[in-house]
């Protein structure tokens, strides 16, 4: 039987992929796992997966060149999420070594956590919850209604496009900006940035991290929003500079922010800009629900079968480079 390594520590391999797609996995082939509770180094990874024809990979394992290199049996690299940032793709391609990730089964349970998080930062729930934690009753204090406000969403790829559809039915109006967008919605407003920094209540960044959008948020950026506006990242820890939001916040050229994500090790914001009271923070949350990882981790067990059985998956990465699938599809 072919050999499959799931990279996983044991440690979150329950919480992150679940026994039933580790069943699902062990069904298809002769099964590895990675026993330890650390991330694989790539050394170590070379050397539990050499006798190895696919790796289903954690979000945190990195795949560098030398991983390819390195493993001349190697067919295909499942990643167990869409993040694909740390794993070298052309070298992937340059080994003919099909890369793929899991589809956006996380859409549903972000969407539910940003609107949690715009509530929140619109009518103060942690701060009352706070005081009667501590063992007093809240000064009542108006707060602000969502609908009749202007969101401007920052990225209308998947997450983008559900979370407008969402916020338009809830009666706010919705502004977009996707240099990529060509169409949107009939009830979503394509614009240039600066319009819907100059207008939005809400900001949300949903945009890729790539180079182009690498710290996008900085202080120009807060300085072109209004006073009064949020901001919402639920994107990645680079595609912000930490620091000049701190500054916008203390010096109220914002009125908050809500974050899921941050440079801290697993894309967790700091506790610089989770202690500030104007900052709804969360240790990268927005997936971790049930239902997320099972869509997910079901996702890589159907790849797997689907490249055993000859079949491009569908979110194949590499398709057109991955010579080793095909001479194998042809075997």
């Amino acid at each position: 039987m072919v050999g499959i390594l799931l990279t996983h520590p044991k440690t979150m391999r329950e919480q992150k992929y679940g026994a039933k797609a580790v069943a699902g996995l062990a069904a298809l082939g002769t099964l590895a796992l990675n026993e330890t509770d650390d991330i694989l180094a790539p050394d170590r990874l070379i050397e539990r997966a050499r006798d190895c024809a696919i790796i289903v990979s954690d979000r945190l394992t990195p795949a560098p060149a030398h991983l390819f290199q390195g493993l001349p049996r190697l067919i295909a690299l499942v990643r167990n999420a869409m993040d694909i940032r740390n794993i070298d793709v052309p070298a992937a391609s340059a080994s003919g070594v099909l890369v793929t990730r899991a589809g956006p089964g996380f859409i549903p349970a972000v969407v539910e956590l940003l609107l949690g998080q715009m509530v929140d930062l619109a009518r103060g729930t942690s701060d009352y919850v706070a005081a009667y934690r501590a063992g007093r009753i809240p000064e009542q204090r108006l707060g602000i209604q969502l609908a009749g406000k202007t969101a401007g969403v920052i990225g209308y790829g998947n997450l983008g496009r559900r979370m407008a559809d969402v916020l338009a039915f809830l009666g706010m109006r919705v502004l977009v900006h996707d240099p990529y967008a060509k169409t949107a919605a009939a009830a979503v407003l394509l614009v240039d940035l600066d319009r819907l920094l100059g207008e939005a209540d809400f900001v949300l960044c949903l945009a890729v991290h790539s180079k182009e959008t690498e710290g996008m948020l900085n202080a120009g950026f807060f300085r072109r929003m209004k006073p009064t506006a949020f901001l919402i990242n639920p994107s990645r820890g680079p595609v912000l500079i930490e620091d000049d939001l701190v500054a916008a916040l203390r010096e109220k050229r914002i009125a908050g922010a809500a974050l899921d994500v941050g440079n801290e090790p697993d894309d967790i914001p700091p506790v610089k800009l989770g202690r500030l009271a104007n900052v709804i923070a969360a240790p990268h949350i927005g997936g971790m629900v049930p239902d997320s990882m099972e869509s997910q981790a079901q996702d890589t067990v159907d790849q797997v079968r689907q490249i055993l059985a000859g079949e491009m998956p569908k979110f194949a990465v590499n398709p057109t480079e991955a010579r080793r699938f095909k001479t194998s599809a042809r075997a």
